[in-house]
């Protein structure tokens, strides 16, 4: 097997000339990140001075209030069905959209607006989707299944048009030079290549889907983010404990159990 190497490293001897020019390039790199970091008040020392207010904060979280957890019993399962909507929808909105955006299928026309449509929806977080939804639907949940839904159609859109595009050409030029049409060609030459990749793609999304529902709530889209953000106003700094280990135990939970159905399909 042969392994490539970027040429502009090693394909030819460096010259004076382009050690110069790197180091040209290099000087004005580190300029601008030096500039940028004064730009951003980026300073360790303030950073050490506010380690003790974090300490401060830390500590007034412990223990955790364990008798809240009865009043997060509803949140949490709130936002795991917020998440598991989410994706369901988001899925559902990018399967007939994926072969729009797949370049070996459609016109260049096509391919690009349908990338650009995708690129759109995962290009604007999902707490702005949420903020846009919770004044056209109002506060509750629902907005953040159509948060979650329109931003992880744009991502799951492209993960299913690219894996349309990697799949293996001979079936489906075989397909076509029998007369199938292209419905044909895609139900039996593209579906049998991509589904696994397709289901490993939907569960990553459930698992990322979770992790963002458990915030949508500090701005009103349900979920365990509402009582998380109602603690942290009212200073009740061991129910916001309690909150976050919770949080911590669904998304370790979720990234367990979402890698191990992903290897088991990946293998199949």
């Amino acid at each position: 097997m042969s392994t490539q190497r970027p040429r502009f490293i090693i394909g030819h001897p460096w010259t004076a000339g382009d050690w110069g020019r790197w180091g040209i390039a290099i000087a004005f790199v580190a300029l601008a990140l030096i500039w940028s970091a004064h730009y951003l008040g980026l300073s360790l020392s303030e950073l050490v001075k506010g380690l003790p207010w974090i300490g401060d904060l830390v500590s007034r979280m412990f223990p955790p209030n364990l008798g809240f957890l009865q009043t997060l019993a509803k949140p949490v399962l709130e936002t795991i069905q917020v998440a598991v909507w989410g994706t369901l929808v988001a899925a559902v909105l990018a399967l007939p959209l994926c072969f729009a955006g797949a370049r070996n299928l459609v016109p260049r026309w096509l391919f690009h607006t349908t990338r650009q449509l995708f690129n759109a929806a995962r290009g604007i977080n999902e707490l702005i989707f949420a903020l846009i939804f919770v004044a056209a639907v109002g506060l509750g949940p629902f907005a953040g299944v159509l948060a979650l839904s329109v931003h992880g159609a744009g991502m799951l859109g492209k993960f299913f048009a690219e894996a349309v595009e990697e799949a293996d050409r001979g079936p489906i030029e075989a397909l076509r030079a029998t007369g199938a049409s292209a419905l044909q060609v895609v139900v039996f030459g593209v579906l049998p290549q991509v589904l696994p990749s397709w289901i490993a793609a939907t569960l990553y999304r459930l698992e990322v889907n979770l992790r963002a529902a458990t915030v949508l709530g500090m701005v009103g889209a349900g979920g365990i983010g509402f009582e998380l953000y109602s603690s942290l106003k009212l200073f009740q700094y061991q129910d916001t404990a309690t909150c976050v280990l919770v949080i911590l135990a669904m998304v370790m939970s979720a990234d367990y159990l979402s890698s191990r159905l992903r290897a088991r399909i990946l293998a199949a």
